[in-house]
């Protein structure tokens, strides 16, 4: 594992991975923190060893409790230089240096800055096992380095409160960056379900418009095949008859492939939102001319159309009855040529929408269409009415027709 797969805050970690996210993750903040610790350690021990000597300038003190002074001034200077340590050992340094509070006055600003460090950085029970070790030593203290101005019972009660101050400061500078982090990570999650959710939007709304386009493929190319059968068993029709089908054609094939290339731009993902191709939206606005191309392609449709309030059909219910319709035309084509395709729309606001496409079963049954198709039209028609909450049915009825009926809601 490297470093820039570990957490930035080593305090949440157990010990000795905390130790190693320390050892390899010191800031310039770290530094900085870390030099003003140490200057702050060192001025108290000047400030501390010099007001012991100023206390006993004639060395009046007796001589077993005199060599307290430099020895006490000694241990200061090297905990100030254990400071730069503390984030890599902050409990080890806590431990090794609690027997120093039993005497030193000089050490007493590093040895809180160790123990501020276990608190901020270890387990609260970690930190509650120094502070009542603390505690055990500081009555030892008190009567080993006594205060002139005050009893030792009065000098007990400083020392005990000071270490319960450096605690809950501790433990609220913890709870504070614990505090941080969550709400970092909490946030940094929502963006990636935001993030996961827009992927998702885009993906389904991706897969919609390549069904939609799908269907119109489907469409054209049963339209291309149809006229080119035409050329094909009537190579001595008129000239003006052929040059008409190789309109058409030609006008189809152009259209089959710029709705290819919107495919083909949909489905790739990395094509930026700004430069995808334009979508196609038809509405029940568009289904006759959709009729009247089905009809210049030489197939027999009739139209049987009594839906009230048009203008107030919903933008998705009337894309779906043209995708209905579109799916049954180029159903028929493919296999039921020549058959009389009987188209029937009707509905009202709060009636519902009502499609049928209904032809003539092929003599003999179904024939093997020249078209190949890929069997998904009328799953997709199937998946697209459940979604708007309709019902959709197809198969052979009762008089041997074959229909496609779909009922879609329609809210008054």
């Amino acid at each position: 594992m490297t470093s820039a797969a570990l957490p930035e805050h080593p305090w949440l970690l157990p010990g000795a991975l905390a130790e190693a996210v320390g050892r390899t993750r010191r800031t310039t903040r770290d530094w900085l923190v870390d030099g003003l610790c140490f200057l702050l350690s060192l001025g108290w021990v000047l400030l501390a060893t010099a007001d012991a000597v100023a206390a006993d300038p004639e060395f009046a003190t007796p001589l077993p409790q005199r060599w307290m002074v430099p020895a006490d001034a000694l241990v200061g200077v090297v905990c100030c230089g254990l400071v730069w340590a503390r984030r890599r050992w902050p409990l080890g340094l806590a431990v090794a240096t609690l027997p120093l509070t039993v005497f030193s006055m000089a050490a007493a600003v590093p040895l809180l800055i160790f123990y501020f460090t276990v608190v901020v950085h270890r387990r609260t029970a970690v930190a509650l096992a120094i502070t009542a070790g603390g505690l055990t030593t500081n009555f030892a203290f008190s009567y080993l380095r006594p205060d002139p101005h005050l009893s030792y019972w009065e000098t007990t009660i400083w020392g005990a409160l000071i270490s319960l101050f450096v605690l809950a400061w501790g433990m609220f500078v913890r709870a504070r960056r614990q505090l941080v982090v969550s709400l970092r990570e909490r946030a940094e999650r929502a963006e990636a379900e935001q993030q996961l959710r827009v992927t998702q939007a885009r993906h389904l709304e991706r897969t919609r418009i390549a069904r939609e386009m799908h269907d119109v493929l489907a469409h054209r190319i049963s339209l291309l095949s149809l006229h080119a059968g035409a050329l094909e068993f009537r190579p001595d029709a008129a000239p003006q008859e052929v040059a008409k089908a190789a309109g058409v054609i030609r006008d189809n094939a152009h259209a089959a492939l710029q709705d290819l290339r919107a495919v083909i731009g949909v489905l790739r993902a990395e094509t930026p939102a700004e430069e995808e191709p334009e979508r196609p939206q038809p509405t029940l606005g568009d289904l006759p001319a959709l009729i009247e191309e089905s009809r210049a392609a030489g197939v027999r449709v009739t139209v049987r159309d009594v839906v009230s309030a048009v203008e107030r059909v919903p933008v998705a219910v009337g894309r779906s009855v043209y995708r209905i319709v579109q799916e049954g035309l180029t159903n028929a084509r493919k296999h039921a040529a020549g058959a009389v395709v009987t188209v029937d729309v009707s509905g009202g606001p709060g009636d519902g929408l009502s499609v049928e496409i209904r032809n003539r079963w092929p003599v003999g049954g179904g024939t093997n269409p020249e078209i190949p198709g890929t069997g998904t039209g009328l799953v997709g028609i199937a998946e697209r009415v459940s979604l708007a909450g309709g019902r959709l049915a197809y198969g052979r009825d009762e008089s041997g027709d074959f229909r496609l009926a779909a009922w879609l809601p329609w809210p008054a």
